[in-house]
């Protein structure tokens, strides 16, 4: 049996990160599957540990190659590849083999590489997925070896941590937030909000009056509801988590129906879209979203996707932490999340130079130079103050933002446990039976419990 199964769960959910490099992996119709991930057999795991993989042996020069995976755009493979030729300028023995793609076909990739034993040696990682390759014994434990963390954020640092030892360095770091358009806020006539003391209250009245006071088809803001982030924040505030740290769900059946009786309050005010709007306009590439085309005075996106939001709407936006049940921005909720991880194969033949890249992208100043904000925020404190004047100017309101919440962040959430990629599926389709009134929000509420917990083996 595969160990991770060409065309699973893995290969279907798109991380919110991607939202910012390319469209909407839900506009491609493709669902996913009931099930997630299938297990992998004590045979599969022992077959694991006694093969090899990864890339060849060291020549009789004492030169080495590894393979180095990752997704995205166009503009990070450039990126990626100087600070490749950086790093082989520095260590001239250990020469860097760049494979990459888009997300659609990274995870199906991966996982016909990770079955037939012949991974990369240095993977981007992505938080739902890190438990599930680590679990299984497909990535190295990096504690092991020489790679500074100490000036990594311990949140941050905590998200790559887990049974299996330290599999994942986190790339980049950023929070959940709400863009506002400050130019739709002008054309209605509307303050923008405080949002270091506003409410779900303040928030639902606020974007009601941008519905009102502007032209038929724009709205105050567009709808939550869809997305892990939101959730997630939603359920720190009412005292819950979405998973516990041994891999089980944090809330019960009520929790998530509160969520969606919240958000179908805002649709019937009109502080957000109708329901067909709604779905409609989950189906949007980045560059045509509400709060792109100036449709939506607020939205939902994670800090790093600031930058692309801005290039696309050809205007400045304006980052706002989530209101909070009190209004206190220390009650929001909020936490570093990382964007994505440097991983290693647990089965690669230079686990030594595999280690000291992943250092090299992690710690030096050239690479924070090169890369700047590509995957996030850098979570080295010492290279993010190196390389800030160098920033573009949205990105530097990002980097100002994250340090700006510091102090308020809650502690970070438990990591998504194995299967936990069919999560945010689950969510997006049950928020659609409940606004289009097809279950009740108790119901809605008791079937999506029941499909997650299936789904993460709970």
């Amino acid at each position: 049996m595969p160990l991770f199964p060409k065309g699973g769960a893995v290969a279907r959910a798109a991380s919110p990160e991607t939202r910012a490099q390319e469209p909407k992996a839900r506009k491609s119709g493709r669902k996913l599957r009931a099930s997630a991930i299938i297990a992998a057999t004590a045979a599969a795991v022992l077959a694991l540990s006694a093969c090899g993989g990864g890339s060849e042996a060291k020549s009789a020069d004492g030169k080495v190659e590894l393979r180095f995976s990752w997704w995205g755009g166009d503009k990070r493979a450039q990126l990626t590849q100087e600070a490749i030729k950086a790093f082989e300028a520095e260590n001239p023995n250990i020469t860097i083999k760049a494979e990459y793609g888009d997300w659609s076909g990274y995870w199906d990739k991966l996982a016909t590489q990770v079955a037939a034993n012949d991974a990369p040696d240095i993977i981007q990682m992505d938080e739902k997925y890190i438990t599930e390759y680590s679990s299984r014994g497909a990535l190295l434990d990096l504690s092991k070896y020489q790679i500074d963390t100490s000036k990594l954020d311990e949140a941050a640092l905590n998200a790559g941590k887990g049974p299996k030892g330290l599999t994942g360095i986190a790339a980049g770091i950023n929070a959940a937030t709400i863009l506002a358009n400050p130019a739709v806020f002008k054309a209605a006539g509307v303050e923008l909000p405080d949002d270091k003391t506003w409410t779900w209250d303040d928030f639902e009245r606020i974007a009601a009056e941008v519905t009102e006071k502007s032209p038929k088809g724009t709205y105050g803001a567009a709808a939550y509801g869809t997305d892990e982030a939101s959730l997630g924040v939603w359920l720190r505030q009412n005292g819950k988590s979405l998973y516990t740290e041994d891999g089980k769900l944090g809330f019960e059946p009520s929790d998530i129906a509160g969520y969606w009786d919240n958000l179908k309050k805002l649709s019937e005010k009109k502080a957000v879209p109708s329901a067909s709007e709604i779905i409609e306009a989950e189906a949007a590439p980045l560059d045509q979203s509400g709060l792109a085309t100036g449709k939506n005075g607020m939205a939902f996106w994670w800090s790093n996707q600031l930058p692309a939001l801005e290039k696309a709407s050809g205007g400045e936006l304006e980052i706002l932490r989530f209101p909070s049940k009190t209004g206190r921005a220390e009650d929001v909720g909020l936490w570093y999340k990382a964007s994505q991880f440097w991983s290693a194969s647990s089965r690669t033949k230079h686990p030594e130079e595999a280690a000291k890249f992943i250092d090299f992208l992690t710690n030096n100043v050239k690479a924070g130079e090169i890369l700047l904000a590509d995957r996030g925020v850098y979570p080295n404190s010492d290279v993010r103050e190196a390389i800030k004047t160098k920033l573009a100017p949205a990105d530097t309101k990002v980097v100002d933002f994250i340090s700006e919440i510091q102090p308020e962040l809650g502690e970070a959430p438990a990591a998504p446990p194995k299967g936990a990629g069919a999560i945010q599926e689950i969510i997006k389709r049950y928020t659609s039976e409940v606004l289009f009134n097809r279950l009740s929000t108790e119901e809605a509420g008791k079937k999506a419990s029941d499909e997650m917990k299936s789904a993460i083996g709970a």
